[in-house]
């Protein structure tokens, strides 16, 4: 019969533990009221994977009573070379012991003790009683007190990992010793950490020794006059009241006069309906999930800015779902006039993706699921539903679900609510795509992930049973329709209602139609480029082992750095673990070196060639000779648009070569044309703008040259003296690097000079202009107050490192709190630029159609025409998208190629 478990933890050892494993990110980790929570995130790992799957019949978390005790009135200086504990442990102490009986476990401290003195008693008192012990500590010295009935498990790593002690590891590990030598194996060596002394000159190793040859301290010193004389017996003799001292101190009393028995430690189980709020209290999103899944539905949380109290109800979670087939499609009829449909694809490429299922529904009428995909295509009600302009569609990321549903050519009419857009508003910092995860992320917890249900990576799997994929489906449907009022409510309250019905919802819009056209590639044209790259790289690679006498593999970064550094004696910059760094950056400090500046080029054209010429060949499109990227729009968290599948926003444009592959896009059809059209300085305008400096808008106001405006500025030149090149040069890396809040060092970097210099030229900008000083300063502070900065149509970005203790992390948060409303109002006129030229085109009935947006500049193709219309069209419209104080300018060109049109 196996023997009752009694589970004894060390509170102290293991908060201490869980704090400092997250110590570099102890700003991250804080609840809604400024709490941190790091060591409670640890601990309550450690609940998790011990407490909760051990379920011991009884459990004692023992908890240090103060930094007196018994110990430090026998050596005051115990433990005195600690640093005091910091405030932000200090203030999670109580929450701790809060977690600690919400899981069902008693708490215990006594005064003049240790908690390793109520673990070593608590043990014994357990071992005599016929438990099987197991202790949990960070503290190796609990080791001591292993025996065939109690086993100590000592964390390894954070409090996640733990090593297994028992008699036979204790020998392993102390050279065949007991664990009660190990006491006396301490009193010689000495304890640094707890700052008692110990013998000098005695380490583990020889102390180890010792006490194998004689067993303990007291039977060492019986028999020291036999010892050799040595200076280990001399400093043994000398220092003997410290070595006793020590033992004693090492010691874990297993007396302690406790005030507790083992009828007081009955494992009381979990509280889970306290313990949701508890969470809720702490922001522990994992948890709540977790819960959600075991029974608990957990609403309200803090999910407005009024911080109200959140509200938890028990339920079974049954959603209502039916299977929909063409004999009961009449419900859907029933609807109403406001739905809400998912559909489910089986990859994250919507273009290429095959849908799987779908969900339509709402709270009042349930929820219908089905695999037949037909039925959305077919004359049925629910097509009718999903095409009609009356009723309101609440969607999951509108911009797929219209491309994906166009792919079975039909159309999805009028889009309420899309979860994943508002979710993106209220807080670009959870810009998650998986649904459950949005939800839980706002305090939504009964739907799960699709990595729950689905799995990942090779494991990923849709169910194919269809209630379990029907369920899973009308929750995420159920999410949608619950989360809508609530968010809808916030970003009411956040000032962002027009944000998301005036730009970002119909921009979804205008993004899948321009995802749908995509964009014709000459195949043709890539792989005569791919020839002439392989012909070029080849020519490189024996340039380079003629350069470097022998051949070897260039892209083996050890082989390149055994060359250079090794074969060809150039200096190292910076050293790996593994050997030499041939970073680029490294490099580019050699490139005049002949061999160095050979490999820089072969590294630029092979990334172009496997990059962009292969990358892009792999993903035209069949069907149409065309690729279409997808635009992540929830994505940055400036609002700036990201393209991926493939990326039509990273062809590199500062050497020919990456400039040639824009060659390869083309008009859809003859006689057409590409038409480019950018903002010319956007971010330098929106700063001019919203800073209100007098000489910056007077500069574009006039229409100058904005860098040789500063230029002559910041170098004090009289009107008739000319600004040379390198003067503008820079004068634009200071007016660009005072948008992303530039140090004097990287100033320094970017225009080649010391770093007094580069703040003098800071300096002396901001005494020129000074609005931007006053506006810099007053952004900082206010995002220090709100937590978050806004660009001119309320997007916000929250800072949750602007008051950080780091300083790195509050200076990275500082000029982010400085480009952010800059760089992200750019965006919002863009944005704004390209619903209103949507609609004018189709106003105006033009064959014109809008294919790309690459950060500030629209690509379309046009009938050559309508060419002459769009060189009017565009710059008005797009000049106007937004009121400054500066002027907008917009510059445009055409081409027969995008290369062409620049």
């Amino acid at each position: 019969m196996a023997k009752p478990t009694l589970l004894l933890i060390d509170g102290n050892s293991l908060a201490f533990r869980a704090f400092y494993a997250l110590y570099n990110q102890v700003d991250r980790f804080t609840n809604h009221e400024g709490l941190h929570t790091n060591a409670l995130v640890g601990f309550n790992n450690l609940l998790d994977k011990i407490v909760d799957p051990f379920h011991p019949d009884k459990v004692l978390v023992a908890w240090d009573a103060g930094k007196s005790t018994f110990r430090t009135t026998k050596f005051d200086n115990y433990k005195g070379n600690r640093d005091k504990t910091p405030s932000e442990l200090v203030e999670q102490f109580e929450p701790l012991r809060k977690m600690v009986a919400l899981h069902g476990i008693k708490n215990y401290e006594l005064i003049d003790y240790e908690a390793d003195d109520i673990i070593g008693t608590t043990a014994k008192m357990g071992e005599a009683a016929g438990y099987s012990v197991t202790i949990v500590t960070g503290d190796r010295d609990m080791r001591q007190l292993v025996s065939e009935d109690i086993k100590v498990l000592i964390t390894v790593k954070g409090v996640s990992e733990v090593d297994e002690y028992t008699v036979a590891k204790v020998a392993e590990v102390y050279d065949g010793l007991t664990p009660n030598q190990i006491v006396d194996v301490k009193g010689l060596q000495g304890d640094s950490s707890d700052n008692y002394p110990g013998v000098p000159g005695i380490g583990e190793k020889t102390a180890i020794q010792l006490i194998k040859e004689h067993h303990s301290i007291p039977e060492l010193y019986e028999r020291l006059d036999d010892m050799k004389k040595s200076k280990r017996k001399e400093n043994l003799i000398t220092y003997k009241a410290d070595a006793m001292m020590s033992l004693d101190l090492a010691r874990i009393r297993t007396d302690a006069p406790l005030t507790i028995s083992l009828d007081d430690l009955d494992y009381q189980g979990i509280d889970y309906q306290a313990l949701v709020e508890f969470y809720q209290h702490l922001d522990f999103k994992q948890q709540l999930v977790k819960l959600a899944n075991m029974g608990y539905v957990i609403g309200g949380g803090q999910a407005d800015v009024a911080g109200q109290d959140a509200t938890v109800t028990p339920t079974d979670l049954q959603v209502e779902v039916r299977e929909l087939t063409a004999n009961n499609l009449a419900h859907i009829e029933e609807l109403g006039n406001e739905v809400t449909f998912y559909l489910e694809l089986d990859g994250e490429n919507y273009h290429t993706a095959a849908p799987v299922a779908f969900v339509i529904g709402n709270a009042a009428h349930g929820y219908f699921a089905s695999r037949d995909i037909e039925l959305l295509y077919q004359k049925t009600p629910l097509n009718a539903v999903l095409t009609d302009e009356k009723v309101v569609k609440n969607v999951f990321n509108a911009k797929a679900v219209i491309v994906a549903l166009k792919r079975l050519d039909v159309a999805l009419n009028n889009i309420g609510f899309d979860l994943l857009l508002v979710a993106y508003l209220l807080d670009t910092n959870d810009n998650n795509n998986d649904l459950g995860a949005l939800a839980q992320q706002n305090d939504y917890y009964a739907v799960q992930t699709d990595e729950e249900v689905y799995g990942k990576g090779a494991k990923f799997a849709i169910p194919e049973v269809d209630a379990d994929l029907f369920e899973h489906l009308a929750r995420k449907a159920m999410a949608i329709t619950n989360l809508k009022d609530p968010l809808m409510a916030k970003l009411t309250a956040h000032a962002q209602l027009d944000l998301y019905t005036d730009i970002e919802r119909p921009l979804s819009m205008v993004l899948a139609e321009m995802e749908s056209t995509g964009i014709t590639v000459d195949a043709n044209h890539l792989l005569e480029m791919r020839s002439k790259f392989a012909e070029r790289l080849s020519e490189l690679e024996q340039q380079i082992y003629n350069q470097a006498g022998e051949e070897f593999n260039i892209n083996s970064p050890k082989q390149l750095g055994i060359i250079l550094f090794e074969k060809m004696g150039l200096k190292p910059i910076k050293k790996t673990k593994t050997g030499y760094s041939t970073a680029v950056e490294v490099l580019e400090q050699l490139s005049d070196v002949p061999v160095v500046e050979s490999i820089l080029r072969y590294r630029t054209l092979a990334k172009i060639q496997s990059t962009y010429i292969e990358g892009l060949l792999r993903v035209i499109h069949g069907s149409d000779s065309k690729v279409h990227t997808r635009y992540l729009q929830t994505l940055t968290q400036t609002g700036r648009l990201s393209s991926v599948d493939p990326n039509l926003q990273n062809i590199p444009v500062r050497i020919e070569e990456g400039r040639q592959i824009r060659s390869a896009f083309v008009p859809s059809q003859p006689g057409w044309k590409i038409f480019s059209a950018d903002y010319s300085q956007i971010e330098l305008r929106v700063l001019a703008h919203i800073t209100g400096d007098k000489h910056l808008q007077e500069a574009f106001i006039h229409d100058e040259d904005i860098h040789a405006a500063t230029a002559r500025r910041i170098f004090g030149l009289a009107p008739e003296e000319t600004v040379d090149p390198n003067m503008r040069r820079q004068a634009k890396a200071v007016n660009f690097g005072i948008v992303y809040g530039i140090s004097d060092f990287g100033l320094a970097k970017n225009i080649g000079t010391d770093r007094k210099t580069a703040k003098a030229i800071i300096e002396t900008y901001f005494n020129e202009y000074p609005g931007v000083r006053t506006w810099s300063e007053a952004v900082i502070a206010q995002a220090k107050q709100d937590g978050f900065v806004e660009t001119v149509a309320h997007r916000r970005r929250y800072l949750p490192d602007i008051n950080a203790r780091s300083f790195n992390l509050r200076s990275f948060a500082e000029r982010t709190a400085m480009n952010s409303p800059i760089q992200g109002s750019a965006a919002d006129i863009i944005k704004i630029a390209m619903i209103r030229m949507q609609t004018a085109l189709k106003e105006a009935g033009m064959q014109t159609k809008m294919l790309l947006q690459v950060h500030d500049e629209l690509i379309f193709e046009a009938p050559a025409e309508e060419m002459a219309t769009l060189h009017e069209m565009v710059p008005r419209i797009m000049d106007s998208a937004m009121q400054l104080d500066v002027p907008l300018k917009v510059e445009t060109h055409e081409g027969l190629t995008w290369y062409d049109a620049k």
